[in-house]
């Protein structure tokens, strides 16, 4: 199959803050904050917009992270999609 990629455009809709687990930096596993951010496909608002939308998936992302900085509410953020190569096990 050849290799190819898609290319969506979604906004942060909302940034949420949730009691959830991660690994500390000992490898330890506790209790956190985890942040959820939550993205929606871009429809309009600009000529790009709209030709995404007429193009690509449209739909809804949810992320989560242990970081609050990584994403901004109304901001757009391109999203690349491409078949991950596979690794032989070892």
């Amino acid at each position: 199959m050849q290799q190819q990629t898609v290319r969506a455009k979604f906004y942060c809709t909302s940034i949420t803050k949730t009691l959830g687990g991660r690994y500390n930096s000992e490898g330890k596993y506790e209790q956190g904050v985890v942040y959820n951010y939550r993205f929606q496909a871009v429809t309009s608002g600009s000529d790009e917009n709209k030709s995404f939308f007429a193009s690509t998936p449209s739909g809804t992302i949810e992320l989560s992270a242990v970081r609050d900085d990584l994403f901004e509410i109304m901001k757009e953020y391109y999203l690349d999609f491409t078949i991950a190569e596979q690794q032989p096990a070892q």
